[in-house]
C-alpha cells in the first residue's frame, strides 16, 4: 500500500511539473513583453538616445549611442508614424545565433506604418543578471 501512495504521488508530481514550468515560462514572457511594449513606446516616439539608453547590456555593447541614433532614424523616418501594431508570436528562448547564451524572448509584431502597410517588427528582450529584462535586439523586415 506505501508503495502505490508513494508512486501515486511521484505521479501527481511529474504532471504538476509541466504545468509549473510553464506557467513559470508564461510569466516570464509577460514580463520581456512589458519590457519590450515600453521599449518600443520610446522609439516609436522618437526617443532613439533614451531608448538606447534603457537597452540591454549585450545591445549597448553591440552598437554604440550615436550609431543606434543615426541608424534607427534613417531606418524609422522613412515609414512614418506606427498606424497598428498587433502582438503575431512570443517565443522563449536560451539560444539564438550570434548572441551568448541566456533568456530570450523573441516578440514578432505584425506592424503598419503610415508608409509602409505591412512589416515584421521583432524585439527581442534578454534577462539581465539583476533579473529584470531589457531589449537585446531589434528588427524591421
Amino acid at each position: 500500500m506505501k508503495t502505490i501512495l508513494a508512486l501515486s504521488a511521484a505521479a501527481l508530481l511529474t504532471f504538476n511539473t509541466p504545468s509549473f514550468a510553464a506557467d513559470q515560462q508564461t510569466e516570464l514572457i509577460n514580463q520581456a513583453q512589458s519590457a519590450a511594449t515600453a521599449w518600443i513606446a520610446l522609439t516609436d516616439a522618437g526617443k532613439y538616445g533614451e531608448s538606447w539608453e534603457r537597452a540591454g547590456t549585450f545591445f549597448k555593447t553591440g552598437i554604440p549611442k550615436n550609431t543606434w541614433e543615426t541608424g534607427i532614424r534613417s531606418l524609422r523616418t522613412p515609414l512614418g508614424s506606427v498606424k497598428n501594431r498587433e502582438l503575431k508570436s512570443t517565443e522563449y528562448a536560451t539560444s539564438l545565433p550570434g548572441a551568448p547564451d541566456g533568456e530570450y524572448v523573441v516578440i514578432q509584431y505584425e506592424t503598419q506604418f503610415e508608409n509602409k502597410k505591412a512589416a515584421v517588427e521583432t524585439v527581442t528582450p534578454m534577462r539581465e543578471k539583476d533579473g529584470s529584462w531589457k531589449v537585446s535586439g531589434y528588427f524591421i523586415r
